[in-house]
């Protein structure tokens, strides 16, 4: 915009007062028209343009001392001699340039637009309008500038520290609901264990005893697999009051759970791939608990359907896939309502809680098809008790 407004100011000059007849005039009109160019330069090279202004400028002034009458038809005495450009150099120069190069380039012109040793009204008013006004607008602005960054920076600022409290927030209730859930079921748990451990002794005949130490077994399962979950949960991991007990542990023995799909009836290959690679306890049994949901719903919602389950160790991932085909018998539906229809939904965040990922979804088959991601390892706090 500025040069658009600075050529039309150069197209009326040239309509109101004709063109130059003398060779001071033509090379005032290329150098109004070269400085045009510069200014396509001004926000880049600042400095560089202003440069070539007090050049200018400078030329002005020699002409006019050295051959005043060629340039009397170009210059007035009461002009400032400066180009035409020079208010939007100036502004440019302290938006964009370094304070010290705009003080003494605006010092430069000043001192040649108002020429001391020969100084007028007129010339201080000229210089002032095109030396001192823009660059008056040219602080203004860059403070205003400023200013506006400042704010959104800080207004950023602002908003990274509440998204960062709310996180804190989150974890500390992650910790506290953790403990609490640690301290309340535990400790259920364990008086459970206990009364299975004193019933088993005090039995008197072998099918109790026998039914006692498998709910007791149970019952110390749940309280490992307790610890571990809240050792995830926990955010203090290094704790050092906190016993650890991350020693690798491979993957639950899925042939189990092979087992006993084929005793009821759904076959089940299971493919290993890769070098076995040791898993932390947490993970091995997330793991598991895949395997053990996905070989469930295939009982409940695919009867008669064959399964494979791929297990494939991937340096630090551990990827479970577990396929079946469409089934061949007739759905139990009393078998299928009896779940409360959210297993893969809790599959997912238990596996999301490791830092894992899981996709679940119907084949181009007709059959369904379970796929898991998880870490290798994942260090919890929980140690046995």
């Amino acid at each position: 915009m500025p040069i658009v407004v600075i050529g039309l100011a150069l197209v009326a000059i040239l309509v109101s007062v004709g063109l130059p007849k003398t060779t001071v005039g033509w090379i005032d009109i290329v150098l109004t028209i070269g400085s045009l160019g510069l200014l396509y330069l001004r926000a880049r090279h600042p400095l560089g343009v202003m440069v070539a202004t007090i050049a200018c400028a400078g030329f002005y002034h020699a002409c006019m001392m050295i051959i005043p009458e060629l340039s009397a038809e170009v210059f007035k005495s009461t002009d400032p001699w400066l180009p035409l450009v020079t208010p939007v150099v100036v502004y440019n120069i302290v938006l964009h340039g370094r304070r010290w190069a705009a003080l003494v380039s605006i010092a430069a012109l000043g001192v040649l637009g108002a020429r001391p040793w020969d100084t007028s009204t007129d010339l201080v008013l000229a210089t002032v309008t095109m030396v001192v006004v823009p660059a008056l607008i040219g602080l203004y602005i860059g403070a205003h500038r400023g200013l506006v960054q400042a704010l959104t920076d800080r207004a950023e600022r602002l908003e990274r520290e509440q998204h960062l409290r709310e996180e804190q927030a989150r974890a500390d209730e992650r910790v506290r609901l953790a403990a609490e859930m640690h301290d309340v079921v535990s400790h259920r748990l364990s008086l459970m264990v206990l009364h299975l451990g004193a019933m088993g002794l005090s039995a008197t005949d072998e099918r109790t005893r026998s039914a006692a130490e498998e709910l007791r077994a149970a019952g110390c399962e749940a309280l490992n697999e307790l610890r571990e979950l809240v050792g995830v949960l926990r955010e203090d991991r290094g704790d050092p009051t906190t016993p650890a007990d991350d020693e690798p542990a491979p993957v639950p023995s899925l042939e189990q759970l092979i087992a006993e799909s084929l005793a009821v009836g759904v076959v089940v290959d299971l493919v290993l791939e890769g070098n076995p690679n040791p898993t932390s306890r947490a993970v091995g049994r997330t793991a598991y608990r895949v395997v053990q949901e996905s070989l469930t719903n295939i009982r409940k919602h695919a009867p008669g359907a064959s399964a494979t389950v791929l297990v494939r160790y991937l340096g630090d991932r551990l990827r479970l896939t577990v396929r079946n085909d469409t089934g061949i018998g007739p759905v139990d539906q009393v078998l299928v309502n009896s779940g409360s229809r959210t297993g893969l939904l809790g599959l997912r965040q238990r596996v999301e809680l490791v830092g894992g990922s899981l996709q679940a979804g119907p084949r181009e088959d007709g059959g369904f098809e379970v796929d898991a991601i998880l870490p290798s390892y994942v260090p919890t706090s929980g140690g046995r008790e």
